[in-house]
């Protein structure tokens, strides 16, 4: 069996950059030249035709179908699944497999998203038949500005010309990576437009570490009698006794009417200590105005807060009644990190 040999070379120790990282930088300089295209064009005659299409995407009945083949449909598939993420319902139909039956899934209220780099491909001319025969909006994501798909779309949006990172011209790589780019910036530019917040995403995202990120922290927060809370004109002895038997490290202090007057921490205690520490009242003791949190704030918010601030622990209130005590270990057991 012949010896086989590698396909670079190996660098000497005194090479400062290597083959393959050479290779590398070429790769995105030309990737990145790319979607510095696209910038350009953005501020020229692509940018009315990106507002027409958020325009129409925005005001769909429907869903967003994203169509492709090939490495434009891999692209498509990611594309489908951003605007999906971010408040656009969308999905992605094969354009080879719309016509064996796919078809069946576009109706009349959706709009068609097709991605092409040369729009000449031929399962894309059955799409666009059945768009014109059912009157649904279709727009065109190609490089060729004279190709069949843009010639028939509603809206096309047409990427400038570039170059491929493969030093054949090739293999879609730069190419593919304008297309993901332009999808993600009109996703996200449908995303401010219906005003998609960080809790509708939330709704969206519920497992894994966006989903941990996502939690209120009502829903990690104490609530009952484990929240330690005693009342203005309690002895410090007594305070101590619920700060320990509770495990958070302080103790709240309310008011006659139930609203959070103060602290008392385990630095209050170091702070504050004397002979005479366990008689005093937590009047003379406590951290007067307490930073709280909202049961509707976002664990991610609230380990932001803990840590900025250097605690461990937040009391939780509603009208400023505590209502629930979060601790910075409930907030990382969750994966929120």
């Amino acid at each position: 069996m012949p010896n086989s040999k590698p396909l670079m070379a190996k660098s000497s120790p005194t090479d400062p950059v290597s083959a393959a990282v050479q290779s590398a930088l070429r790769t995105l300089e030309a990737e990145g030249s790319g979607i510095a295209a696209i910038s350009v064009a953005l501020r020229s005659d692509l940018g009315d035709a990106f507002a027409r299409a958020a325009d129409l995407i925005l005001g769909a009945k429907g869903r967003l179908i994203v169509t492709g083949l090939g490495k434009s449909g891999h692209i498509g598939r990611k594309i489908a699944a951003t605007f999906a993420s971010t408040g656009t319902p969308a999905f992605f139909v094969h354009a080879a497999e719309a016509g064996h039956g796919d078809l069946g899934m576009i109706t009349p209220d959706d709009v068609i998203l097709a991605l092409s780099w040369s729009g000449e491909q031929p399962a894309m001319k059955t799409l666009i038949t059945y768009a014109k025969r059912f009157r649904i909006a279709l727009i065109a994501m190609t490089a060729e500005p004279d190709s069949t798909l843009s010639r028939a779309a509603d809206v096309a949006l047409t990427l400038p010309k570039a170059r491929e990172a493969c030093p054949h011209n090739l293999a879609p790589t730069t190419s593919s990576t304008m297309l993901l780019a332009l999808g993600d910036a009109l996703a996200i530019a449908l995303l401010e437009g219906r005003g998609f917040t960080s809790v509708d995403f939330s709704v969206l995202h519920p497992g894994g570490k966006l989903g941990a990120m996502l939690k209120f922290t009502r829903d990690l927060m104490h609530t009952g009698d484990a929240v330690p809370l005693k009342p203005l004109g309690t002895r410090m002895s007594d305070a101590l006794v619920e700060m320990s038997s509770k495990g958070f490290g302080c103790v709240g202090i309310v008011d006659a009417r139930g609203v959070i007057a103060g602290i008392v921490t385990d630095g209050d205690l170091r702070r504050h200590m004397r002979p005479d520490l366990m008689t005093a009242l937590v009047d003379d003791v406590m951290t007067k105005n307490p930073k709280t949190i909202r049961g509707d704030l976002l664990a991610s918010e609230a380990l932001e807060i803990l840590n900025s601030s250097k605690i461990t622990a937040l009391i939780v209130t509603e009208a400023n009644r505590p209502v629930g005590i979060v601790h910075l270990h409930d907030i990382l057991r969750a994966g929120v990190v």
